[in-house]
């Protein structure tokens, strides 16, 4: 057992899918996992083992935010031996050409967090996608209908912002999208030594104020689910 899990040794998989939403790994293991079977129930945050086409993988939800993604990736790498990991979540997009329920593999990650400010003592770090995940979640994406982008992605502590002052000067940049968690993970991926992706869905778009209805955010969270298990599976 961990500090914020109550599951035992054995009980997780080395390869993890972390949806931001409980409820979410509870519909991935009911929908995707055989034989799945619940390992946590801590403060609601539910997490699942079972198999996908054969091959081992748990679910966990991590809540939302950078603090909340740190605690649970790095219990899931120190106490329970988790070496691959993909968060499916969602984001705004920040550019016109992304539009809803497209994919975002986010290939590196700029951040108004100053978590890696503490770690590297004031210096800059920027956080980047395992290249053999990124490539194989790319190459899955593209056997699908989803439209797919692949670069950077902005990583903010704010979901409500005074000003949109910063989130434009990104978007000058190419930036593609909006998230809150993928600078956590990416991190603590590369301080343990472990592979670690972001699969994004569009739910918003930021230049047009669109936001995606209930029905098209559950196509387009079970298209990102199936990416991220056939991209784990298939990663060595």
């Amino acid at each position: 057992m961990s500090i914020h899990m109550e599951a035992k040794s054995g009980d997780i998989a080395e390869r993890v899918l972390l949806p931001g939403d409980p409820l979410r790994a509870k519909f991935v293991a009911e929908h995707f996992l055989e034989n799945s079977r619940c390992y946590n129930e801590v403060r609601g945050m539910y997490g699942y083992t079972g198999l996908y086409k054969g091959v081992p993988v748990s679910v966990q939800g991590t809540g939302m935010g950078n603090p909340s993604m740190s605690i649970y990736v790095t219990e899931l790498i120190r106490d329970y031996g988790a070496k691959k990991l993909i968060r499916i979540g969602t984001c705004g997009a920040m550019q016109k050409e992304l539009h809803i329920r497209d994919i975002v593999l986010a290939q590196a990650v700029s951040s108004d967090s100053n978590m890696t400010e503490k770690i590297f003592m004031g210096c800059n770090y920027a956080p980047s996608a395992d290249f053999g995940m990124l490539m194989k979640a790319y190459q899955q994406a593209k056997t699908t209908s989803a439209n797919v982008f692949v670069g950077n992605v902005y990583n903010s502590d704010e979901f409500y912002r005074e000003t949109m002052a910063r989130l434009h000067k990104f978007m000058e940049f190419g930036v593609l999208a909006v998230e809150m968690e993928s600078t956590a993970l990416y991190t603590l991926a590369a301080k343990y030594g472990v592979k670690a992706l972001s699969i994004l869905t569009v739910g918003s778009q930021l230049l047009t104020n669109e936001r995606s209805a209930h029905k098209d955010s559950e196509q387009s969270f079970n298209q990102m689910a199936e990416i991220a298990l056939d991209t784990i599976i298939a990663e060595a």
